[in-house]
Parts: structure tokens; C-alpha cells; sequence
């Protein structure tokens, strides 16, 4: 019997975790809101930005991104490797705001970013588990995000919010030709992804702070199968996944 996958373990316990987080936050949101009337007492800056119909901005983030990794039926039949799992890496993102307000509590925001990333496929030879071949992949992504944000009332000049939507990525520095012909796993330079996450709005008198947590999932398979080459035959499907922290300054 093959080992354990700990760090997919992991994984989904963390991802339970921040989804009930998630959950009491928005839960909260909501409940600030039933109470606008007296919320809406000492918003000095607040009054000034909601008078505005758009804005624009700046974001600078830090990213921890992987792949949740499935293997297939010749993963099984493998003399050559033991394990398959996905080693997550650091990378950071600088963007551009763009927000349009839809009544009191909705947003829709557009945040074009260049994102760098670090990924790694980590494979276990069956013959010595103490021996890891890895099949690193440096990534250099133009994104486009689009979201839909839901705010609560503003509190002493600053409000809490949710964000959903979905992301489309392209990797600048992707060559699938060379990355096969050194004999290395190929990951499409494109990718589709769902995002959510929460975080807070400061309002000050010349610019809006908003630090945000935020998960992207991604939903098609970024792996390029080649029959001919051993790491790739014992993969099914590759699924990217991102944490990042952001912060947005917007005015």
C-alpha cells in the first residue's frame, strides 16, 4: 500500500477551517448590516469616497501556490516512483485596482496583476524513498480577475467585505517544448480559476487601505500528458490552487 499523501491531508483540513471561517464572517457581514442606523455614526473619510461612482488603484500581494496533483491507473502499475505530490512555493503580485460601485454594498472590480510563482512536483523513487527527483516550475503570469465584492456598512470609517468571481491566467514564461524536451512534466501555459475570500476597507482622507485573504481554485486541467515520458504517464489531471494575501490601495 502507497503512503499517505500528508500534505493533501493537510490541505483539506486547513481548506475546512478557512471555509468556516469564511462562513462566520459572512454571517457577521450580514448581521452589520440589519443594523446600518448606527453604524453610519463617525464615517468622516467614509462620505468623501462614497460619493464617487469608480476608482482606481494599486495592489501588492504575497502568493503560496501548488497543484492538487491526480494520479492515474499507470501510477499504480509504476516500478519507478512511490509517491507523486505537490511542494507549494512563495511568489508575490502587482496589480491595478479597478472598481466600480452598484449601489450602497456591491462592487465590480477589475485587477489585472503580474503574478510570480513558484511550484514544484516532487516524485519518490520506489527503489529508495529517501530519494526525490523534482520537477520545478517558475511561473510569470498575466491575470485578470473579475469580481463581485459585497460590503458591509461602514463602522468609524471602515467596513468589512466578501469577494467572489473568477480569475483567467496566462503564463508568460511558459515554453512546453523545451520544459518536455528536458524531459520534465509540461503544465499549460493557460488556466481558468474561482476565487473567494474576505477582508477589511480603512478609509483615510486621500486613499482607501484593504488588506484581503483570498483562495483561487483552479477548474481545467493545466497538465500536458505525453505517453512517452515516465513522470507524466502516472499523472491524470493537475489542478492549480493559490492562497494570497493582498493589500489594495485605492482612491
Amino acid at each position: 500500500m502507497r503512503a499517505t499523501h500528508t500534505w493533501n491531508m493537510f490541505y483539506l483540513l486547513r481548506n475546512k477551517k478557512i471555509n468556516n471561517c469564511f462562513l462566520l464572517f459572512a454571517m457577521a457581514l450580514l448581521s452589520q448590516t440589519a443594523v446600518q442606523a448606527q453604524f453610519n455614526q463617525g464615517n468622516f473619510n467614509f462620505h468623501d469616497f462614497q460619493a464617487k461612482q469608480y476608482y482606481f488603484g494599486i495592489t501588492l500581494g504575497y502568493n503560496q501556490g501548488d497543484y492538487r496533483v491526480f494520479k492515474s491507473k499507470d501510477f499504480i502499475r509504476s516500478d519507478s516512483f512511490a509517491r507523486v505530490e505537490s511542494v507549494g512555493g512563495p511568489g508575490f503580485n502587482i496589480g491595478i485596482v479597478s472598481n466600480l460601485r452598484i449601489g450602497d454594498y456591491f462592487d465590480i472590480r477589475f485587477l489585472p496583476t503580474l503574478s510570480f510563482a513558484e511550484r514544484n512536483l516532487r516524485y519518490t523513487r520506489a527503489a529508495n524513498l529517501s530519494k526525490f527527483v523534482n520537477n520545478k516550475i517558475s511561473s510569470v503570469l498575466v491575470e485578470m480577475p473579475f469580481q463581485v465584492r459585497y460590503k458591509s456598512a461602514p463602522y468609524h470609517d471602515f467596513r468589512l467585505f466578501v469577494i467572489s468571481g473568477v480569475k483567467y491566467t496566462f503564463d508568460v514564461a511558459s515554453d512546453s517544448r523545451s520544459r518536455q524536451a528536458a524531459g520534465l512534466v509540461s503544465i499549460s501555459p493557460t488556466d481558468f480559476q474561482f476565487e473567494y475570500g474576505a477582508g477589511i476597507q480603512f478609509f483615510f482622507p486621500y486613499f482607501i487601505f484593504s488588506p484581503e485573504l483570498k483562495i483561487s481554485q483552479g477548474f481545467n486541467n493545466v497538465l500536458i500528458y505525453n505517453k512517452e515520458l515516465g513522470r507524466s504517464k502516472v499523472l491524470d489531471k493537475i489542478l492549480s490552487r493559490a492562497f494570497t494575501i493582498s493589500f489594495h490601495f485605492e482612491g
